[in-house]
């Protein structure tokens, strides 16, 4: 099973592992959004939807649906 940024739950951690480059928006690669970073969910809104990140220091609101499209592998 593929495991994104959207199946997080808050405080858990993992590191990206892949994301689809030709989809996901620019600002995020130029915010720290690159294979072996570490993500961190700090909150969510209502219906998880935006999602609050922790990339490496750099804190960014996405859209579940952006989200969808991170695959990572979790951090015990």
């Amino acid at each position: 099973m593929k495991v994104t940024v959207a199946n997080l739950k808050r405080g858990q951690r993992g590191i990206i592992k892949d994301f689809s480059a030709d989809m996901l928006p620019l600002k995020l690669l130029e915010m720290g959004c690159l294979p072996g970073n570490v993500v961190e969910l700090v909150q969510t809104a209502p219906f998880k939807d935006p999602m609050y990140l922790n990339i490496n220091g750099s804190h960014l609101a996405i859209r579940k649906e952006t989200a969808l499209l991170i695959e990572i592998e979790l951090i015990s």
